[in-house]
């Protein structure tokens, strides 16, 4: 079978103007995600990875060169892009189940069949009638994925999802969204800081430098899931991806554990 592309960047610029200085966020970065392909980004704090994932939902379209999603260019904010941020920004006078329904009749028989399958998938059964003020904060980034899919979206962009919360927690949402990963194969594309998350989760680490943001390294991750973070082979990645960050190592041009 044909490999489809869900997104494809071409020769992405990005800068920026900020106190009459010029900020190059993003140069010639080119990137090709493969549908069902769950990538994560990861690099030094201002490498351009949030500016990134807003190119790519189409927050900003001032930019150079190409973004595609399933050969669509990107005109801008579409359904077809979810957007996870790190803080989860539900509305408070809202139930879980409201929420997660946004602007949809929750009284529409389709609309509510896909809210209660959304809930048994993020495991939020029992939930459904509570607000986010009595809820935890993993709970509410669970209602905050159920609201992104419940749009079909044809890739899914998470900005550090797990960001604030503790390790504990961080790792049960790991799980879920690898559950969901498996599930419903969506194309995801992952911002984050956490290294071995990136490892746990992805089927290719893209490493970043910073100042202009570029593209390192990209480090396909040939684990086997479930994945051990404990394992030999997984802390070689990790080894691995730390070298690059470190500057360590510049280029490796035929790399396997």
């Amino acid at each position: 079978m044909t490999a489809v592309t869900a997104l494809r960047i071409d020769q992405l610029n990005k800068t920026f103007s900020t106190n009459a200085q010029k900020v190059h966020a993003l140069d010639r970065f080119d990137l090709k995600v493969q549908e069902g392909e769950l990538v994560s980004i990861i690099g030094p704090s201002g490498c351009g990875k949030s500016t990134l994932l807003k190119l790519v939902a189409g927050l900003d379209t001032d930019y150079e060169g190409n973004i595609q999603v399933f050969s669509e260019p990107i005109i801008g904010p579409s359904k077809e892009r979810g957007f996870i941020f790190q803080e989860h920004r539900l509305f408070p006078w809202a139930t879980v189940e409201g929420n997660i329904a946004g602007n949809l009749k929750l009284k529409d028989a389709a609309v509510r069949k896909k809210i209660d399958d959304l809930i048994g998938l993020v495991n939020l059964r029992g939930f459904e009638k509570a607000y986010p003020r009595q809820i935890s904060g993993g709970m509410s980034q669970r209602v905050a994925i159920a609201r992104a899919l419940l749009r079909n979206p044809k890739i899914l962009l998470l900005d550090e999802p797990f960001g604030a919360l503790d390790a504990f927690t961080r790792e049960h949402l790991q799980e879920a969204l690898l559950n969901i990963w498996e599930k419903n194969k969506t194309t995801m594309l992952l911002v984050t800081h956490d290294i071995d998350e990136a490892i746990y989760l992805s089927s290719r680490v893209v490493v970043m430098d910073a100042h202009p943001g570029r593209i390192k390294a990209i480090v396909p991750i040939e684990l086997p899931l479930p994945r051990t973070r404990s394992s030999k082979s997984f802390l070689e990645y990790r080894s691995l991806i730390m070298k690059y960050l470190n500057h360590d190592i510049e280029e490796v041009e035929d790399f396997s554990i």
